[in-house]
């Protein structure tokens, strides 16, 4: 992305996977090099390129602090960087628990700092009597809760003190997870709040079932944010000693890119059918949770226009939006995944996948709106969410 500080101009590199700990900043004037890092490109290419914009025949020292800077980040798909990925996901797959990845910037590391926090968000928050039995699933962001406070705490005020005895099975959205794949895991989540213990026979019965589209002990899980904003308002409202079932749902990038439903990849039917059976095997003991945002529009995602919340082309937007909602809350699949596959997907909703395999995993679910929001995550961008509730139909 470009530089964020003025003194130091040119383009900022980092790692989403955290891999690497380094960040770079690489000058204006060799950005145009990092073409040249393409496993096409030959050395020559990248000293007649140095030659060409430094005016400069004796660039080999340039050249080699470059080539040395890159590797030495892990910034270059070299033996340095296989080693670094190598002993990330060993350090992550041998931990007993999911450290916090996001305390001290999603939100306050200090534990009291982080309740009255939580506090503030959640004052004045009544829940509502209607849903006392029949409430069994939410839906409620993962964006930033300073930007999304209002919509989670829409969400999470109908939970419930008899609610703490089930396991909450929560589908999130997997940013960097590949597509067509769910990734699993069994460790204890940590956060200034406590330790919230995953239920271990539930995620051993899926992984055993639930076929080769599962990733187990997916790396993901130590960076993503989507279950880790759910975790600690689970456990500001319920206490710490709660059970969470956390599955990361990758892209469904095969059906908007290509055609055809989800389900028509082998491994997403399996794991479709085997969640649902879980959940009806379990129905009684779960309590499903959808940490998912909306659109992404402006500048940050590539759209050729700046995005002004609930203004100009982002009202068109509000509007696509709560067509694709009604879709959800009454519980039609096919009509959803209809609307997401529309122009590829250009709303760009990274909670699409959640919700489809909300929806073909509990069709008989059916939501409300409990508030929509859009929320200008830069001056040029905006981010769209809403929280839901979900119950099932009285017998």
């Amino acid at each position: 992305m470009p530089s964020p500080s003025p003194d130091h101009p040119g383009l900022f590199i980092r790692d989403p996977y955290r891999f690497s700990d380094a960040m770079l900043i690489i000058p204006p004037v060799l950005v145009e090099c990092l073409q040249c890092f393409d496993g096409v490109h030959t050395d020559l290419d990248l000293r007649q390129t140095l030659v060409r914009l430094t005016g400069d025949l004796t660039v080999g020292q340039i050249e080699q602090h470059l080539i040395e800077t890159l590797s030495g980040a892990g910034f270059l798909e070299d033996e340095a960087f296989a080693q670094m990925q190598q002993e990330r996901r060993r350090v992550f797959a041998e931990s007993p628990l999911r450290e916090p990845a996001h305390a001290g910037s999603a939100y306050p590391a200090p534990p009291e700092e982080l309740r009255r926090t939580m506090t503030r968000y959640m004052d004045g928050a009544a829940s509502h009597a209607e849903y006392a039995e029949s409430l069994f699933a939410l839906a409620a962001p993962h964006v930033s809760p300073e930007g999304g406070w209002q919509s989670y705490r829409a969400a999470y005020r109908l939970l419930r003190p008899e609610h703490r005895d089930r396991t909450f099975v929560i589908l999130a959205t997997s940013h960097y997870g590949a597509p067509e794949k769910f990734g699993l895991t069994r460790k204890k989540f940590i956060t200034p709040l406590g330790e919230t213990a995953t239920d271990e026979r539930l995620v051993n019965w899926l992984a055993e079932r639930g076929g080769d589209a599962i990733e187990m002990e997916d790396y993901c899980h130590s960076f993503e944010h989507t279950v880790e904003l759910q975790v600690i308002f689970l456990q500001h409202m319920l206490g710490p000693d709660v059970r969470i079932l956390p599955i990361l749902c990758g892209p469904f990038a095969r059906s908007i890119y290509e055609g055809g439903s989800p389900e028509e990849d082998e491994g997403v039917h399996r794991f479709f059918e085997t969640l649902a059976e879980l959940g009806e095997r379990e129905a009684n003991h779960l309590f499903w949770l959808l940490g998912v945002d909306m659109a992404h529009m402006g500048a940050r995602y590539h759209d050729e226009f700046t995005a002004a919340a609930d203004q100009g082309r982002m009202m068109e937007v509000s509007e696509r939006d709560r067509q694709r909602i009604a879709c959800i809350n009454a519980g039609d699949a096919l009509g959803f995944w209809d609307l997401v596959r529309e122009n590829r997907d250009d709303l760009k909703w990274c909670g699409s996948s959640p919700f489809y395999t909300f929806l073909k995993t509990v069709p008989s679910a059916r939501g409300e709106l409990l508030r929509y929001e859009q929320w200008n995550i830069d001056e040029r961008s905006v981010v769209s969410f809403a929280g839901m509730a979900f119950s099932k139909p009285r017998e």
